[in-house]
């Protein structure tokens, strides 16, 4: 049986969400991001790379070691 292993991106949270638009700070959540420093591992999508766009100023990205 073959599996397939989905692609993953882990982003890291930079920049506080305080004093941002409402958008940013609901994509941060939508993301996992609740405060400076949180790191989540997500799968690497249209997406989720649409959230990260939006919200590039305040995080960073790396591509997840699998």
């Amino acid at each position: 049986m073959a599996t397939s292993k989905k692609k993953t991106v882990r982003v890291t949270q930079v920049r506080g969400g305080n004093h941002r638009k409402r958008a940013q700070r609901e994509t941060l959540l939508g993301l996992g991001l609740t405060h400076r420093g949180r790191t989540r591992e997500l799968e690497d999508t249209p997406a989720v790379r649409g959230m990260i766009a939006k919200v590039a100023h305040l995080v960073k990205v790396e591509e997840a070691s699998s």
